[in-house]
C-alpha cells in the first residue's frame, strides 16, 4: 500500500477494479453453485448405475462359474478364443459449465450371420449363453458408468478451480482493493486540507500585509 501513488487517477482505476472484481466474484460464485449442482445430480446417477453395473457383472460371472464347472477349462477358452463381433467406440465432447466432459457411444460390427455367441451350441453348455447374455446386457451400462465418473473427476476439478478463485477475490483481492481505495482517499482527503490550511495562511498573510500597507499609507499621509 505505501507504493501506492495517492491521486484522483489512481483512485478511479482502484474503484473500476473494485466494481470488476465484486462482479466477477458474483458470476463465479453462481457458476460454483450450477457446478455443485449438477455434480450431485451425477453422483445421484453415478450411485444409480454402480449398482446397476455390480449387479450385472455378479450374474454374468456367476454363470461364468457355473459354465467353468461344467466345462473344461481347454473347452471354455476354445469357444471364447475368437470373437466374431468388434465394438468401435466413439468419443464426443459436451460442453457443461464451461467443462468440456466425454459422450462415449459404441457401434458393433459382426461378421454376416454371426451373433454374441462366438461358438457352436453343440459343445457348450447353457449357463455359458446367459454369461454371454449377461455381459452384452451390462456392456452399455458399463461404458455409460464409465461417461458418468469421467465427468464426476471433471466437474470436481472445475469446481475446486472455481472455488480457489472464489476464495481469492473474496479474501484477498476486494478486501485488499478496498483497503487502497481507502488509503487513497484518507491521502487525498488529508492533501485537501493541507491545502486549504495553506490557502488560509496565504490569505491570511496577504490581508496582514495589505492592512500594514494602509496603516503605513496613512501615517505617511
Amino acid at each position: 500500500m505505501a507504493t501506492i501513488t495517492p491521486t484522483r487517477m489512481v483512485l478511479n482505476q482502484m474503484k473500476g477494479r473494485l466494481k470488476t472484481a465484486v462482479r466477477g466474484h458474483k458470476l463465479l460464485k453462481d457458476k460454483r453453485d450450477e457446478l455443485m449442482r449438477q455434480f450431485m445430480e451425477v453422483v445421484q446417477e453415478n450411485k444409480r448405475l454402480r449398482y446397476k453395473v455390480e449387479d450385472g457383472l455378479s450374474e454374468a460371472f456367476a454363470a461364468q462359474a457355473v459354465a467353468s464347472a461344467v466345462m473344461s477349462p481347454d473347452m471354455l477358452e476354445q469357444a471364447l478364443v475368437y470373437s466374431k463381433q468388434r465394438i468401435e467406440l466413439d468419443v464426443k465432447y459436451k460442453n457443461v459449465m464451461s467443462v468440456n466432459v466425454p459422450q462415449y457411444s459404441f457401434t458393433t460390427n459382426e461378421e454376416e450371420g454371426a451373433n454374441i455367441h462366438p461358438y457352436s451350441f453343440a459343445q457348450t453348455s447353457g449357463e455359458l449363453d446367459d454369461a454371454m447374455t449377461a455381459l452384452q446386457d451390462v456392456f452399455s451400462d458399463m461404458l455409460e458408468l464409465a461417461q458418468i465418473e469421467k465427468t464426476m473427476q471433471l466437474l470436481a476439478q472445475e469446481i475446486e478451480k472455481t472455488r480457489r478463485r472464489v476464495n481469492a477475490l473474496e479474501y484477498v483481492m476486494i478486501p485488499e482493493l478496498q483497503g487502497n481505495i481507502k488509503y487513497i482517499s484518507m491521502k487525498l482527503e488529508e492533501n485537501e486540507n493541507s491545502t486549504k490550511v495553506r490557502l488560509m495562511k496565504v490569505k491570511e498573510m496577504v490581508l496582514e500585509d495589505a492592512h500594514h500597507y494602509k496603516e503605513k499609507a496613512a501615517a505617511n499621509g
